[in-house]
């Protein structure tokens, strides 16, 4: 009895104040979850795992940083950032500077053209680079390397071959999301980081630090930002929040978070749903949407439990070839489990 007492007033305490500054910080939380997260802790196969922040409804139920690490240091979120890039198109949508995701990307960025495209290159949408549909040679995995060393990226990306039909199947490709990046710049006259500390300014905690550029000086799109997890929780739980703030301010359009989490393709490496930058499985018996980085930067996001679950990790490493993605997805399915029974 004692111990479920203990559950349900911790379960009402909100985001920031769930712990004092200073337990924050500690290796140690005072719920639930604390058996889970003391077995994970000890678990070698969970070695890379830097931190896990679990919030349900806005309160924040466990917050743990393992082997030296805190919640609060930046790390690098890999491609979960494409979520983000994502959430700046759909503001931008909402703000009339882009008119839709079925949009034609060629008129905005036609100085970057190749002199004598492939004609499909004029069917390219936005809606196709959110859902990586584009059509184009993926400039991800093995030829990441030689788009980020050339001149122009954007120009570099827009020349290579067509692997498939504009709106075909789901090529994962960084370039994609790094064109968004420089449409956004195009439209708005403003860098994508500029447009994320305005647009998402009003999120409490939200913060992006560090983040690369390419030799024109646009934004990644995609990868390469570092943020802490406090702050990729707090992006959660604006989408979690049907894109209001705390309190009650409407950043990213209601409708925009909708079209982002519904099925347009599917991953063809883990059969996983994919939208607007937003993977989608069932997990635990629940749906979750989720964004994914390399090496298990992970932000979870379950509607039918309000529940926001951030996991940040090592990135030297893949997380997927190597079986660490699917044990971070097993955690996940632990922790819905406990929360569902408390």
């Amino acid at each position: 009895m004692i111990r479920v007492l203990s559950l349900l007033v911790l379960f009402s305490l909100p985001l920031a104040a769930a712990m004092p500054a200073a337990a924050q910080s500690t290796a140690r939380t005072f719920t639930g979850l604390d058996p889970l997260l003391d077995q994970v802790a000890g678990d070698p196969a969970m070695r890379p795992l830097k931190t896990v922040i679990v919030a349900r409804g806005g309160r924040v139920l466990a917050e743990r940083g393992f082997h030296g690490h805190s919640p609060s240091e930046s790390t690098n979120i890999k491609s979960a950032s494409k979520s983000i890039i994502s959430a700046l198109v759909g503001i931008a949508i909402g703000k009339g500077l882009l008119k839709g995701p079925d949009q034609k990307i060629a008129p905005i960025l036609k100085a970057d053209l190749p002199v004598k495209p492939d004609p499909r290159i004029n069917d390219i949408t936005i809606g196709h680079l959110l859902s990586m549909q584009a059509g184009l040679d993926r400039m991800s995995g093995p030829n990441y390397g030689r788009w980020v060393s050339s001149r122009n990226w954007v120009r570099f990306a827009l020349s290579q071959p067509f692997a498939d039909q504009p709106g075909g199947e789901m090529l994962y490709s960084t370039a994609s999301t790094h064109l968004l990046s420089a449409i956004l710049t195009k439209v708005s006259r403003r860098s994508t980081l500029a447009l994320a500390h305005e647009w998402l300014g009003p999120v409490d905690g939200f913060r992006i630090g560090a983040w690369e550029r390419d030799p024109q000086g646009i934004y990644l799109g995609g990868n390469q930002m570092a943020m802490s997890a406090r702050s990729l929780l707090a992006f959660g739980e604006l989408y979690r929040n049907g894109g209001r703030t705390r309190d009650g301010e409407q950043v990213v359009p209601a409708d925009w978070i909708s079209q982002s989490w519904q099925h347009h393709t599917n991953s063809h490496f883990s059969g996983d749903e994919y939208g607007y930058g937003w993977f989608t499985r069932q997990i635990g018996g629940e749906q979750v949407h989720f964004a994914w980085g390399y090496g298990g930067q992970m932000l979870y996001i379950v509607p039918s439990l309000d529940l926001t679950v951030v996991m940040t990790s090592e990135e030297g490493g893949p997380s997927a070839r190597n079986g660490y993605r699917d044990l971070l997805h097993a955690l996940l399915a632990d922790i819905i489990g406990t929360v569902r029974a408390a």
